[in-house]
């Protein structure tokens, strides 16, 4: 929580503000290496070396290498890559037949540049999709529904790695290493790719991309104190062991998979943001999880008997910055409580469908 012109920010799943030394990085990038990255002089060489800097601190922040990480606009444009992509691998790796189409599995809690992306397949009869809900006790997608609801043209998985609104740490590694150990019968689509959408997670939670199986991770620079620009790890794309398809086509920028002149400012903050997430994601754990827990203990003590924790679940773990909360009694809704407070500034639920509350 920070106070702001006199208000306490607590939507800090919606968007944080620039940490300081990101706000540095991109500001110097922009006055001294404000070159097209592909120039040979200065200003541009420059930029070229900021770019490469800055996906070796954004590889190590997830424990991958640099050769894997592709730079996007956002989250949303990482998630509509790797939809493509899957469906886009499916055709070209089985000859067509009629009635047969591409299989993707998820769940029924997943960010809209996932689910609308995948409705909006469906509604053009170019994919099938299966949308698994999540456990009322434990807020969790359990492995095996996973397992349950794989068919033989089961192409990709994709499941958020935590919720950005009850906090709940889905068991992506569970769910992903039960996948991997599948075993696809003759006839099946040979392989099933698999994607986390990892924004609420990173610069909360430690994980590392080796032990995760996953072959794609969406990566948000605005959720961790960076500039609203994103990046994807693609496992193995380095060696060509994952497959990408672009979805633009243009000047070979990214090494032809996301073309378009390279925004050296934000990739510069988002490099920094990575960098200072990689170095202290232990002290940023602890001190949100203080936070957090000091706030649910002072609600608990001004409205006894009247507070409930929504993702506060036994069978559960959530992400050490997030409260859910609701207040029980007549005429409580979260959005009357939130008008008439003058000195608070949170949300009813996700930002981006608070014109819809």
């Amino acid at each position: 929580m920070e106070q702001h012109g006199g208000k306490v920010y607590m939507d800090y799943n919606a968007t944080t503000p620039l940490e300081p030394q990101v706000l540095t990085a991109i500001s110097s990038a922009l006055e001294e290496a404000w070159g097209n990255p592909s120039s040979p002089y200065e200003p541009g060489t420059k930029a070229k070396e900021i770019i490469a800097s800055s996906r070796a601190s954004v590889a190590d922040m997830v424990g991958g290498i640099p050769e894997d990480v592709i730079f996007t606009s956002g989250g949303t444009e990482a998630n509509n890559l790797v939809i493509h992509t899957a469906v886009k691998y499916f055709w070209g790796s089985i000859p067509p037949y009629d009635g047969i189409r591409p299989h993707i599995i998820t769940s029924n809690i997943e960010h809209d540049s996932v689910k609308l992306v995948l409705e909006a397949y469906k509604k053009e009869g170019k994919i099938d999709v299966t949308f698994l809900p999540v456990s009322h006790e434990s807020g969790r997608l359990e492995a095996e529904e996973v397992i349950q609801a794989i068919r033989p043209p089961t192409c990709l998985v994709t499941i958020m790695m935590a919720n950005n609104e009850t906090g709940v740490i889905q068991p992506v590694y569970e769910i992903f290493e039960r996948v991997k150990l599948h075993d696809r019968q003759p006839g099946e689509f040979s392989r099933i790719l698999l994607h986390t959408d990892a924004a609420q997670a990173i610069g909360k939670i430690p994980f590392d991309v080796k032990g995760l199986d996953a072959d794609y991770l969406t990566i948000v620079g605005h959720k961790f104190y960076g500039p609203r620009i994103g990046a994807l790890y693609v496992k193995g794309l380095g060696r060509r062991r994952t497959p990408l398809y672009p979805m633009l086509y243009g000047g070979g920028q990214e090494r032809n998979l996301r073309p378009g002149t390279e925004n050296t400012g934000m990739i510069a903050g988002l490099g920094k943001a990575a960098e200072l997430v990689h170095t202290n994601l232990e002290k940023y754990f602890y001190h949100m999880e203080e936070v957090r827990d000091y706030l649910e203990e002072q609600l608990q003590v001004v409205f006894p008997d009247q507070v409930q924790f929504n993702g506060k679940l036994d069978e559960s773990e959530r992400l050490p910055n997030t409260c859910n909360v609701s207040i029980i009694g007549a005429g409580l809704e979260g959005h009357k409580i939130l008008s008439k407070v003058k000195y608070l500034q949170a949300s009813v639920g996700a930002a981006c469908h608070s014109q819809n509350r």
